[in-house]
């Protein structure tokens, strides 16, 4: 079937765009190096900084035992009884805590472990490999994440590394950064948090290189 004048146009200019491409207008931009550079802190306070910029809840702990004791402290402050968690290593570290409720639906608070922490825009890092992927963070209305500072890296970039180094060809089929508690302003303009996942987001973070 004989292709119409307007078709056959389009075509004769792909065929003679690809026939004498045009150059990259400034080859210098083309490259491999970070927009932002790193600051001159500490990233665990870069990252609590901008993390709790976003209405997320950060606490330090120098040992597995002092996040033990925070954690004991904030629960029975809290009055929570439903805690869901499916990470065997958090349930090890945490036996006596996360073993109150197996129902992600009607629990009040789920504990997650992470893939990396960003301090450049105070996200955390999950994927598809973590047990129950990112479906714990999500439906939860409050959500804890423990991390280590071994996992906190600068930008989007080196944590994408990250994760290339520590799974090389089976990269996860899901890569989710949350960056704070749940919000929306599609409502006149008003912020509202916690609309499509949790109300609220802790971060532990033990120090342990």
């Amino acid at each position: 079937m004989a292709l119409s004048s307007s078709k056959e146009n389009i075509l004769k200019k792909i065929r003679q765009a690809l026939a004498q491409p045009v150059p990259v207008p400034f080859p210098q931009s083309e490259g491999s190096d970070n927009i932002f550079v790193a600051s001159n802190q500490l990233l665990e306070i870069e990252f609590a900084e901008n993390f709790s910029k976003l209405q997320g809840r950060f606490s330090f702990c120098t040992t597995e035992n002092e996040l033990i004791e925070q954690l004991t402290t904030l629960i029975t402050t809290r009055k929570w009884n439903n805690i869901f968690c499916s990470e065997e290593e958090i349930k090890k570290l945490l036996p006596t805590i996360t073993t109150q409720s197996t129902n992600l639906n009607n629990c009040d608070v789920s504990i997650t472990s992470c893939e990396a922490l960003i301090a450049r825009t105070g996200s955390v890092v999950l994927s598809s490999f973590l047990p129950n992927g990112r479906t714990a963070s999500v439906y939860a209305p409050i959500h804890i994440c423990i991390a280590y500072t071994h996992q906190l890296v600068y930008d989007v970039k080196d944590a994408l590394n990250v994760l290339k180094d520590k799974y090389q060809e089976q990269i996860p089929s899901l890569i989710t950064l949350a960056t704070g508690p749940s919000r929306t302003a599609d409502i006149e303009k008003t912020l509202v948090v916690g609309v499509h996942g949790p109300k609220e987001v802790f971060c532990f973070i033990i120090d342990k290189t």
